[in-house]
């Protein structure tokens, strides 16, 4: 575990363990490294060198009051790769962080990035525009934002107690400590920054980062994620990328990486060793 400061002076918290081929992982809103535990034990075990930051104003990098926008992001990754000379890395991305590790690989990772996986993934873009129909309407994230204000610490609850690992579904089987995880995650990390990261995952347009990128790419999504809609994204993601490949698992949450892991864990490893 370290630091490394970026160019406009914020902290970024890393974990780096172990040897051999690097898998670095980028996190969702509004968590932290800690979010990818299943798979850094797991990958750990196969003998990979496994690496995650916590994005700045999250977890336990320092609460900037600025920057947290994709650019930012991208280049605090980027500053991460370079302080640790990552090379030959396959990066994976979840939700927010799936933008976060597009971005990355297609303005900074040329000659550093393997392969890239995104799962449950916010590219092309959230929100409903005229180019993109299908989106999510821009009240859905100004609810977002207006809950978070209002009173945060309730509002990190009941993402986690309801749609955000299917725990609203019927026979659904509840974990009370994934629940805490996920609050414990959320508030160790700033308001602003999850106030402002809310635009940076709903309104960024990655369909450009998509299309320049020229490395393997696995698309990974539950069927019924209820935060990040597959129709309107891993659907539409896999179209733009040059060599991406598509699954999506019957059923899935948002949070499956957690709820699924040992599925989740088989077909990532499963990437990382497969040919091209």
């Amino acid at each position: 575990m370290g630091t490394v400061k970026t160019k406009d002076g914020a902290e970024i918290f890393y974990k780096d363990w172990g040897q051999g081929q690097p898998i670095v992982f980028h996190h969702g809103w509004p968590l932290s490294s800690d979010d990818w535990d299943a798979q850094m034990m797991f990958f750990l075990e196969k003998g990979f060198r496994v690496v995650a930051h916590d994005r700045r104003g999250h977890g336990r990098s320092s609460q900037v009051a600025d920057g947290h926008d994709m650019d930012h992001y991208a280049a605090d990754a980027a500053a991460v790769a370079e302080h640790l000379n990552l090379r030959d890395a396959v990066h994976i991305g979840h939700s927010t962080g799936g933008g976060e590790a597009t971005r990355y690989v297609a303005k900074h990772g040329k000659g550093r990035v393997a392969k890239l996986v995104l799962i449950g993934a916010v590219p092309p873009i959230m929100v409903k525009t005229d180019a993109n129909p299908g989106g999510l309407p821009i009240e859905v994230f100004d609810d977002f934002r207006k809950q978070l204000v209002a009173n945060r610490a309730q509002f990190f609850l009941d993402i986690p107690t309801g749609p955000f690992y299917g725990f609203n579904r019927p026979n659904a089987k509840v974990s009370q400590g994934v629940i805490q995880n996920w609050w414990r995650q959320g508030m160790a990390g700033g308001a602003k920054a999850h106030y402002d990261s809310i635009k940076a995952f709903s309104e960024t347009d990655f369909t450009e980062d998509l299309k320049a990128i020229t490395v393997p790419t696995l698309v990974m999504h539950g069927s019924d994620d209820q935060i990040v809609p597959v129709d309107d994204s891993a659907k539409l993601s896999v179209k733009l990328l040059k060599h991406g490949t598509l699954k999506i698992y019957d059923g899935f949450p948002h949070g499956m990486c957690t709820t699924q892991a040992d599925i989740v864990n088989a077909d990532l490893l499963a990437f990382v060793q497969g040919a091209g």
